[in-house]
Parts: structure tokens; C-alpha cells; sequence
């Protein structure tokens, strides 16, 4: 961001302009340049005392030491770059990014200095009053505009050329007349008919049309049929039955023909008469083939991977003990996915260190522990669960299918770290009390553009190609797992947005988590959790909204009913005093937290939808797909 605002502050006295783009508030300029003169005041105050000593390096400006900006502010900080003309400061407001690829302040310098052209000439020197200034007002204001939104050198010296001569609208609009004077160029007005009369000429030959005489047709028609093979009608018909053959689509699952054919094995054999054949050995053998044993090298072990921009995903590795397709079902866990891409990510900032979180024990991401109200009523009724209780469960009428993804996410800052999803589809059979028989049914995936690799339960699942699978397994009372995968870090959507801002002023500390939903989500997120761990046993809290306090694991948790997908983003502010101080100039104080959350809904978080393997079959029930976070962390 080159530079939000630009203004006129003289030394004594108010602001006398401020001129900010359309998207940046008028507000947090007026609270920056409110903060720059409480700074200027301070350094006068100061710089009067430190005459009075006889102290008189600074100079006659009281922020000479400062290079020219200033950064002010403390929750929203700004950088402020200032020149003084004659008691007359010209400011220039902009973002404090110490990234100079994200903040070029070189170019809000090069803007302040141009604005300083502009006060100079409208008060026709360097003699700068606010009285002058006051009569200039309106061409100071237009010229100030045009700056802010970027000016070349020669539309900068035709303004101010034109300040005190022609009018503000001239001032305004003759940009292009004036560069094209200068640059030498071409009026449009003198070579617009060169322009008119290409368009012309195209115009008339795309819509030219002309036909050949019929000899020349009839001509071209015999050389054509001198030319091209000759082929019998029988032919013709052959090919064309052949092609109608091709395109009707096989059933795989369609019965072989084998079996409609009468058994007749000793019957096909041909019965010889010759009895020097029967008895001579190598005629008897003539007819039977041999099947040829394969090489060596076709022993070895297979391995299928798969290669892409973002590097080696790995595969599975058949005729291996240790490396068995169930081992690699089972292995396929990884939270993050592996084989990221590097260049789609940040990199590490902090120096890893040999313990936790400043010194705190690890964060536990998994499942709380059950409160003691469940527990004892769990040991007083554990023959009757209390869910058959309280809900009447509604029959299955089939197998029924969904997608339980697990999405993990890693934020530094206001940046994505690190993303990954891992899906796996789940199987719900009949119960064996219902039926003994074995569920045999065949689907289809859809939505799998994003998806980085699959993995079969081989023992119960087949591939058929183009997406398509065959499942035969036994009854069974829990939901199967039986297809995994994982999808691209690029494609990974990310339900939502967490980033951690702190503050460390004196011994004071201020921690503000701001988060906010992804749009595209199926449906809002609800019963959010954000937990942050806090550095140390604080003695004084302040937080908002209101929130949990745990001593014993220094954790302060917040619940959020629900998240609109919409919404402005949402605040949690938390304030609290430490016992170092940022003067000390020790370690800094590492803050971070983690989100829990879960939901349910007809559309999976990864896009992959489950279907029959043909269309009006309804071999198993689609149910509602689950999401949840797991390793959901910020800091």
C-alpha cells in the first residue's frame, strides 16, 4: 500500500486539510494525525528542555531525528512520513508493513514530495502561510487528489503550471492532452479515419461471398471419386454393424455367456482311429500349448506412485509383506497429507524451541474428558443406554453412505501456514440381527477434481475405472471405512479464518483473535470453540465476550453459538498484566490457541458426492456428511 491519506498540519493550530482514498476512513486518519501531533509536542517539549541544558543538536525541527516518518498508533498503527515547509507539515499517511514487498515506502515519500510541489507553487514559494494556503484552497484540494491517486512528472509540471493561470477544471482534465503535446504524439481526431477505414475493409471481405460454376463442381466431384478407394456395399454394411456393436455399453456385471452354453467337455475332444498316433507321444502332444513362465525381473515388487507439480505423493508397493495394502489403508493418517507444495506456503518464522509453547505443556486437540454427571449415569444404567431413551432411532432401510472429512489447519498471523484435508468414506451395513446376508452393491464418486490420492480397503473394496467401485462386505453394527483420501493443499477449502493479534506494552499484554466463516460453506458453522493458552496464571483478567477460565491448564475457552457464513467478522479480546516488561528485552511472550467446531449437512466440505453406478438404481441410502477440525491451530 503506497500511501491511505495525505494532510496539511501547521505547527500551531488545526488541520487544515485532509484528502484520503475512498475505501479508507476518514476516521483513522484524523487518530494518526491526532496521535503524530501529541508526538510532535512531546519531541518540542523535550527538545525545549534539552536547550535549556545547552543542548542544540537537534535543530529547529523537533522531530528531525526521526528521518522523516514516524510510526503512531498503538492497537492500529500507521506510518507517517512529514515534510516542513515554513511552519506548514505535509503528511503523508501509510500502512506499517516492514515487508517491502507488500509496502513500497519509497513511493509514499515520492507522493509527500509531490504534494510539497503543490503547496510550494500555489503559495508561489517556499514563504508557505495558512493564509495562502486558505486562497488556494480549492486548486490545493484538486491537485492534492490527483496526487494521491498517482501523477506523472509531466502532468505534475502542466498543473502546476496551470495553478494560477486557467481554471480548476482545465487543471483537472487535460491529462492526456497535455502528455500527448509534450510526448509529440498524434491528435486522436487526425488519425481516427485510419482506423474508420481498416474496420471498413474488414467488414466488406468477411462478408464477401462468390459461388463456382457447375462444371467446375462436377468436375471436382469425378476426380474425388477416381481418388478414393473403391469398397463393396458388403463392406460398408459389415462396418457399419461393427460400429453399432461398439457403442452399446457392456454391463460389467452381466453374466457370462459360458453359462448358457450346454456342458460338453468330452464331447469336444476329437477321437483319432489311428492307433500309431495314440501311441507315438509327441503326436499327442502336438496340440496342447504350453504357457511360456515369465522373467525374472516380473518377481519383483510393483510400486505404483503418482507425480506431480507439488512433488512425489507416493503409492503402494504390492508383493511386500511389510508393505501390504492393508498396512498402507491403515497408514494413510497423516494430518497435513504430505508432499506439500513449499512455494504455496510461508515459511517458518519463529526458532523452534525445545519445549512447548513458551514453556507450557503441549495443546491437547482430542476429545475432552466425559463430565461426571454422564459418567454416573452411564454406571447406574448400563444396561439400557440413555440415547434409546430419549430418541426412537429410525429403521435403515438399506446401507447407508457418507463422507466424514477432517480438516487441518495452521495460522501465523494473519497467513496460512499449512493446510490439509483427509476424507474417508464410510460404509453403515444392516445389522447382522436384520440380515446375515452380505451387502454387495457398486457406486460411483463424483467431485474428485481436487483430490490428491486415494486408498482402498482392499479386503472389501475393488476399483472398476472411471471412478466407479464395487463394495462386498459382512453385516456389520459400526460404520466401515472404505476409501480414503486426500486432497491438493490448493484446493482445500478452509471453513474458517483465525488470526491472532497481541500487544505487549509495558507490562500490560492485549490479545485480540478476529475469525470469520468461508461463504461457500453447506451451512453456517455452529457450537464453535476457540481455546487460547495463556502465558501465564494471570491474577487480573479482562476479557470480551465473556468467557472460561481454566487455572489448572492456563487455557481460556470461548463458545460461539453460531457463525454466519456472511457475517463481519467476529472479536475475541482477552487483557492481561505479565511480569516482564517489553523493556527488559527479554524473550518474547508466545500466545497461541487452537478452534474446535463439527458439523453435518447434505454436501461434503471436500465436494465429493457418492452416487449409483447407473442412473434409477438405489442399491444404498446417501446420508448427511460429517466435517470436523482437527489440528485447527493459530499463534
Amino acid at each position: 500500500m503506497s500511501c491511505l491519506a495525505l494532510s496539511l498540519q501547521p505547527a500551531n493550530g488545526p488541520d487544515i486539510l485532509v484528502q484520503t482514498r475512498e475505501w479508507f476512513p476518514p476516521a483513522r486518519a484524523l487518530v494518526a494525525l491526532s496521535s503524530f501531533r501529541q508526538t510532535r509536542q512531546a519531541f518540542a517539549a523535550g527538545k525545549h528542555q534539552s536547550a535549556e541544558d545547552g543542548d542544540s543538536s537537534l535543530g529547529d525541527d523537533p522531530l528531525a531525528a526521526s528521518s522523516g516518518q514516524l510510526i503512531v498508533g498503538v492497537e492500529s498503527r500507521y506510518r507517517v512520513v512529514y515534510r516542513l515547509v515554513n511552519g506548514i507539515y505535509v503528511l503523508g499517511i501509510t500502512t506499517v508493513d516492514f515487508d517491502d514487498g507488500v509496502n513500497n515506502v519509497f513511493e509514499c515519500i515520492g507522493i509527500v514530495n509531490q504534494a510539497v510541489s503543490v503547496v510550494v507553487a500555489a503559495c508561489r514559494g517556499v514563504d508557505v502561510t495558512p493564509e495562502k494556503l486558505n486562497r488556494k484552497y480549492a486548486e490545493i484540494y484538486m491537485a492534492l487528489d490527483i496526487v494521491l491517486r498517482g501523477v506523472s512528472s509531466i502532468r505534475l509540471a502542466a498543473m502546476l503550471a496551470s495553478m494560477h493561470g486557467d481554471s480548476i477544471a482545465k487543471m483537472v482534465h487535460s491529462a492526456i492532452d497535455t502528455e500527448s503535446k509534450i510526448r509529440g504524439a498524434e491528435n486522436w481526431s487526425n488519425v481516427e479515419i485510419h482506423s474508420v477505414e481498416r474496420l471498413a475493409s474488414v467488414d466488406a471481405f468477411s462478408n464477401a461471398r462468390f459461388e463456382l460454376p457447375l462444371d467446375v463442381l462436377a468436375a471436382g466431384d469425378e476426380v474425388a471419386a477416381s481418388i478414393a478407394p473403391v469398397q463393396s456395399v458388403v463392406e460398408q454394411q459389415e462396418q457399419t454393424e461393427k460400429k453399432v456393436e461398439e457403442e452399446v455399453e457392456k454391463d460389467p456385471f452381466a453374466a457370462s455367456d459360458a453359462l448358457t452354453k450346454p456342458e460338453a467337455l468330452v464331447g469336444d475332444f476329437k477321437k483319432n482311429k489311428d492307433q500309431a498316433a495314440v501311441s507315438d507321444l509327441t503326436v499327442a502332444l502336438a496340440g496342447l500349448e504350453v504357457t511360456t513362465l515369465p522373467p525374472a525381473a516380473a518377481t519383483e515388487s510393483t510400486h505404483i506412485g503418482v507425480e506431480g507439480f507439488e512433488g512425489n505423493y507416493g503409492g503402494i508397493e504390492f508383493s511386500l509383506g511389510e508393505a501390504s495394502l492393508g498396512d498402507t489403508f491403515e497408514g494413510f493418517s497423516d494430518a497435513f497429507g504430505g508432499g506439500l507444495d513449499a512455494s504455496e506456503f510461508v515459511g517458518q518464522k519463529k526458532v523452534d524451541k525445545s519445549q512447548g509453547l513458551g514453556g507450557l505443556e503441549l495443546l491437547q486437540t482430542g476429545s475432552d474428558a466425559p463430565p461426571a454427571a454422564a459418567t454416573a449415569s452411564a454406571a447406574s444404567g448400563a444396561t439400557t443406554p440413555l440415547e434409546d431413551l430419549l430418541v426412537k432411532k429410525s429403521e435403515m432401510k438399506g446401507p447407508e453412505m457418507y463422507v466424514g472429512d477432517v480438516i487441518n489447519v495452521e495460522f501465523r498471523e494473519s497467513l496460512l501456514a499449512r493446510v490439509g484435508l483427509m476424507g474417508v468414506v464410510y460404509l453403515k451395513t444392516l445389522p447382522p440381527k436384520t440380515s446375515d446376508k452380505e451387502t454387495e452393491f457398486s457406486f460411483r464418486i463424483d467431485g474428485t477434481r481436487g483430490v490428491k490420492r486415494f486408498v482402498m480397503q482392499s479386503s472389501r473394496v475393488s476399483s472398476l475405472g472411471n471412478g466407479m467401485f464395487h463394495v462386498r462386505t459382512a453385516p456389520s453394527e459400526e460404520p466401515i471405512p472404505i476409501l480414503k483420501y486426500s486432497l491438493l493443499p490448493r484446493l482445500t477449502p478452509v471453513p474458517l479464518r483465525v488470526r491472532l493479534i497481541k500487544r505487549h506494552s509495558g507490562t500490560l499484554l492485549s490479545v485480540m483473535i478476529q475469525y470469520v466463516s468461508n461463504p461457500d460453506l453447506p451451512a453456517p458453522l455452529t457450537d464453535v470453540t476457540f481455546v487460547l493458552k495463556l502465558p501465564v496464571d494471570p491474577s487480573v483478567l479482562k476479557v470480551s465476550p465473556k468467557a472460561v477460565l481454566n487455572r489448572s491448564e492456563r487455557e481460556l475457552r470461548w463458545h460461539v453459538q453460531e457463525i454466519p457464513q456472511k457475517g463481519a467478522p467476529g472479536r475475541l479480546r482477552v487483557r492481561m498484566p505479565v511480569d516482564s516488561s517489553e523493556e527488559d528485552g527479554g524473550e518474547e511472550i508466545e500466545v497461541a490457541g487452537y478452534v474446535k467446531f463439527s458439523a453435518q449437512g447434505t454436501r461434503s466440505l471436500s465436494g465429493v458426492s457418492l452416487l449409483p453406478a447407473s442412473e434409477g438404481k438405489t442399491d444404498f441410502f446417501e446420508v448427511n456428511h460429517r466435517y470436523e477440525s482437527g489440528v485447527y491451530m493459530f499463534d
